[in-house]
């Protein structure tokens, strides 16, 4: 067997998904990619970086990654306002792309990452939505839902607890450095308000907005994009609640027979470590959910359950797993199919876009507009 197209990697960011969850799965992911070159903001960040995953070149500076001459890819793994900007200059330096979800925080921005990627006319755009690549879901949980006739009703949740307890325990011992030049501070919130104002298109930008934003663009992202693939884009918003730190809507869906049904969203960050991530789908005599664990701590089973009633007339539960491959290095193995093999994009620019729009829908139903 040949070995397999080897994948040149720049990373912007080193911070903690760098930290926990892609530079350990690179390392392993070791045949199909080599990081050449990391990125930070904090210079000991960068280095620490490289010094642990064992990276030849790291930089304070974006523009060394997406410029160099020993780089393919580049992984955009920094906070939610730097996305489009450091996405557009790789794309026009003729990189590919691999950008953590969001894929920014206002429609605009992602419009200009579309329009960027159609420009450089050959290298593309993926978004890190790694809970649609899991075994499990691709395989059994989307199989299970297609043999509902019906759909009657159904949940997300994802309620994480506190990041820091599950990280901890990931065995990946995370450094956070705070050596930042000076005046990032003040750019950064720059950026962020610049974001919310093209999000909120003019209208008035209140505190609990902005955090409603953040929120939809970190934990609430993973959930509808899940969502949006499971059962489609919804037919309109019938409801939010807004109350930091928890948020919830409900949804307007029709089955394919024109049958309305509801989906309700709930989602929050409280300080129990428990994490219930879980989309439940139910039809008139099946119910079934997949249910996430933490990313954060390698190796936990991402599990489909069924309960249905059989031919018999009885109460049947089945439990399926259908591998035990994490999601992040599913991912990043279809990432490296889709570039050196042409593979469609699922989680494209263009697929990332919808989730911005669905936001906007639902600003518009808290707002009352």
């Amino acid at each position: 067997m040949s070995e397999p197209q080897r994948l040149r990697v720049g990373v912007i960011g080193a911070g903690e998904v760098a930290q926990v969850i892609h530079l350990p799965v690179l390392a392993l992911l070791f045949h199909p990619y080599s990081v050449t070159i990391i990125c930070d903001i904090s210079a000991k960040n960068a280095s620490h970086c490289a010094a642990k995953f064992h990276i030849s070149k790291f930089t304070t500076s974006a523009a060394d990654v997406y410029t160099s001459p020993d780089v393919d890819i580049v992984f955009i793994l920094t906070s939610d306002e730097f996305h489009a900007e450091y996405a557009i200059a790789a794309l026009k330096a003729g990189k590919h792309v691999m950008v953590e979800k969001p894929i920014s925080l206002s429609m605009q921005s992602a419009k200009r990452i579309i329009d960027a990627e159609k420009e450089a006319g050959g290298p593309r755009v993926f978004v890190g939505y790694m809970r649609r690549y899991a075994p499990s879901f691709v395989q059994a949980f989307k199989r299970e839902v297609a043999a509902i006739p019906r759909v009657l009703y159904a949940r997300s949740r994802d309620f994480s607890g506190p990041n820091a307890q599950f990280v901890s325990q990931s065995g990946t011992f995370q450094v956070q450095n705070t050596d930042f030049p000076p005046g990032a501070g003040e750019e950064r919130t720059k950026r962020l308000n610049d974001l919310f104002a093209e999000a909120l298109e003019g209208r008035e930008v209140t505190p609990e907005k902005k955090k409603y934003c953040r929120f939809l663009g970190s934990l609430g992202s993973h959930d509808i994009s899940l969502l949006r693939e499971t059962l489609g884009f919804p037919e309109s918003v019938a409801g939010v609640s807004v109350n930091e730190p928890f948020y919830s809507a409900i949804f307007n869906y029709k089955n394919k027979s024109g049958e309305p049904f509801a989906v309700t969203y709930e989602s929050g960050i409280d300080g129990v470590p428990n994490f219930d991530a879980h989309l439940a789908v139910y039809g008139e005599k099946k119910r079934v959910s997949i249910q996430y664990p933490s990313p954060y701590v390698k190796g936990l089973p991402i599990i489909v359950k069924v309960d249905e009633l059989n031919e018999h007339g009885e109460t049947q539960t089945r439990e399926i797993l259908s591998s035990y491959e994490d999601a992040y290095t599913a991912e990043l193995k279809e990432l490296h199919a889709c570039i050196t093999q042409g593979k469609t994009i699922k989680t494209s620019a263009v697929d990332a876009l919808e989730d911005l729009t669905l936001y906007d829908m639902m600003y518009k139903k808290y707002e009352g507009i």
